[in-house]
């Protein structure tokens, strides 16, 4: 089992916790700048309008999703954090490189395991 510093955790949990409040306000902006979130949007526009309106609402829509895996895979981190299982592979149970978490904190699968995953 890894056990890291609590000085050292205390950092990476006050990293998370900063980084999961900037991605729920940017989700929050997100979904303001919806096109379809507008109560003032016309019934009656051109077919070009229409058009610029369901592109922007896709790209809401992508970026959206992509803003909630980051959430989920923050809040995965900090519950592992919490138990003591942070820096354990969740898939294999060894330990994650230390670089892999120096760039990317959240991370909960090992280099070998979210490669097997993209296949």
């Amino acid at each position: 089992m890894i056990s890291f510093p609590s000085r050292l955790t205390k950092s990476i949990k006050d990293f998370l916790e900063k980084r999961l409040l900037e991605l729920k306000h940017s989700e929050k902006k997100l979904k303001a700048s919806d096109p379809f979130s507008d109560l003032d949007r016309t019934g009656n526009n051109s077919l070009e309008e229409d058009l610029d309106e369901q592109i922007g609402h896709f790209e809401v829509e992508v970026k959206a999703s992509f803003i909630k895996k980051q959430i989920v895979q923050i809040r995965k981190a900090l519950t592992r954090l919490k138990i003591g299982r942070y820096g354990t592979c969740e898939k294999c149970g060894k330990m994650i490189n230390t670089d892999r978490l120096a760039v990317r904190p959240e991370a909960t699968i090992c280099v070998n395991c979210e490669k097997d995953r993209e296949f």
